[in-house]
């Protein structure tokens, strides 16, 4: 296919257009160029970053892509943003932000936005992911979209994964309870020089002392790392230096110690699930609506003449009937 070569050559506006198509749900083409897509990825290194708001997330993402820049990587960068009830499209557009690589060959900034999807990210994150893969990004940088805990899903898209904690925020025992931080590779204090960054390095500390071995695959505990201030350049710059390095290192001992394949897997575990829901899921609905028998079925519901969850089980039912 055309645009499959044009892609593998580094073809921003193909990649772009095709990212965008299949944000706004894929066409048939859209779909079929993913599909000649797939058996071409696998060479990126993926990197999640993840963290509450105003934690700093952008600001590191840009400068890591200098370091990476620095170290001759290409890079490519996908900014998950909160969605406009309006029109649909990323609010923040973290692409302003990173204007200073516009014009560096080597990088892809791209914003997706989250559409209703829960967990951190857009729907089309995935794909994204493949399409800068097939472009030959030697590193691929997501960001979430920055909304606390629930923020794990990144975790089934990356090898690498960064969470982000400024101190200051309240309780931090509370924020080291959730979820979120059960997912990462890597803890970065951001804002190391506001009051409270040594008492934050403790409690992580003392969570990571209280974690089964068990947690720790292979022997990686995650490294605690302090990022100074970026209004203090020789020590923010420092700083990323010794964040990238530990990046390479973790994805390193991934592969040294055979645990690339199992991030691999679960990566693919997830797409596939999510891929069988959209081909079994879409059509059903469709249909649906195209006959009328969804707004009769909301009229139902109305008039409390039965349940979402008896129609839904009637639905399935009925269409795993008619495939059997």
């Amino acid at each position: 296919m055309e645009k499959v070569k044009k892609i593998k050559s580094g073809d921003v506006r193909t990649a772009s257009r095709l990212i965008r198509n299949l944000e706004d749900g894929g066409s048939d083409e859209a779909r079929s160029t993913i599909k000649h897509l797939f058996p071409l990825t696998g060479h990126s290194h993926v990197i999640g970053i993840t963290g509450s708001p105003g934690a700093g997330k952008s600001t590191l993402v840009d400068g890591l892509v200098e370091s990476f820049r620095k170290k001759d990587k290409t890079v490519g960068v996908l900014a998950v943003d909160p969605t406009s009830p309006f029109t649909g499209g990323a609010i923040l557009g973290d692409r302003i932000r990173m204007q200073r690589h516009a014009e560096d060959p080597g990088v892809f900034v791209r914003s997706l936005a989250t559409r209703g999807a829960l967990g951190g990210l857009a729907k089309a994150v995935g794909d994204a992911i493949h399409v800068m893969d097939v472009m030959g990004k030697d590193i691929i940088l997501v960001e979430t979209v920055g909304t606390g805990q629930q923020e794990v899903d990144i975790i089934n898209h990356s090898h690498t994964v960064i969470v982000v904690l400024i101190p200051g925020m309240g309780d931090e025992i509370q924020a080291i309870k959730a979820g979120i931080m059960e997912i990462a590779d890597i803890f970065v204090i951001n804002k190391a020089d506001r009051e409270g960054s040594s008492k934050l390095r403790r409690e992580l500390m003392a969570m990571l002392d209280m974690a089964p071995p068990s947690t720790f695959p292979a022997g990686w505990r995650p490294p605690i790392l302090k990022c100074d201030n970026a209004f203090e350049p020789v020590g923010f710059v420092k700083s990323l230096e010794e964040m990238s390095q530990t990046i390479e290192d973790h994805y390193q001992h991934l592969v040294k110690n055979n645990l690339l394949g199992s991030r691999v897997r679960r990566k693919a575990v997830v797409e596939l699930n999510e891929a069988i829901r959209n081909a079994v899921l879409e059509p059903v609905l469709a249909a649906l609506v195209a006959n009328g028998e969804l707004e009769k079925m909301v009229d139902k519901l109305m008039k409390k003449e039965t349940d979402p969850y008896t129609q839904a089980e009637e639905i399935a039912q009925r269409y795993l009937k008619a495939c059997l």
